[in-house]
């Protein structure tokens, strides 16, 4: 069965080692069938979240705030599986992606019980550091955030040792590994 699958890109580099992970991971996820909508963060115009809790009241329109985030949201409301797509910046997600995430709760106040919808998600990260204690912080972030959502893992990849943009096409393995995610993803 075939998923609708949405693409969060918190990298600013449109030609870096994240981006080179998404675009193994959408050949995969193409070639099992998967239709991919991407949002490249970097050249959108969204705001940082508000906090005012007023959001939820046009469906179509959850936020307050209006800017780019209402071309994510009707996508993230169709989604099968969110991909988490950003480098490691001080051993977290970056800027990019953690606003427009946090921006994600309006959707959960059309609910009158601020339920999110359910989704499945998996996380590409490209990062300098290469050891399971430098991915530990976001690993932790990730599944605690997936715990408290109620959503799926599918699946993880940590692509260390990459610093300058491009470094990630000498490591074959690590491209495999998000292509091999994207064709599992069913």
């Amino acid at each position: 069965m075939s998923k609708k699958i949405v693409i969060l890109n918190g990298s600013p580099r449109p030609n870096g080692n994240t981006a080179a992970l998404i675009e193994q991971f959408v050949k995969g996820a193409e070639q099992s069938g998967s239709t991919i909508t991407q949002f490249d963060l970097q050249k959108m115009n969204i705001h940082g979240c508000l906090g005012c809790c007023k959001g939820g009241k046009d469906p179509s329109s959850p936020c307050v705030q209006k800017d780019d985030m209402d071309k994510i949201y009707p996508a993230y409301k169709e989604a099968d599986l969110v991909v988490l797509a950003s480098p490691m910046y001080y051993w977290g997600i970056s800027g990019q992606l953690k606003t427009a995430f946090d921006r994600l709760f309006a959707v959960a106040e059309c609910d009158p019980h601020y339920a999110n919808p359910v989704k499945d998600c998996v996380l590409l990260m490209a990062a300098e550091g290469d050891t399971e204690e430098n991915f530990e912080p976001v690993r932790h972030f990730y599944l605690s955030l997936l715990h408290h959502l109620g959503w799926k893992d599918c699946g993880i990849v940590y692509a260390g040792g990459n610093m300058a943009a491009g470094d990630i096409q000498s490591k074959p393995k690590q491209l495999e590994q998000a292509f091999s995610l994207g064709a599992s993803i069913r």
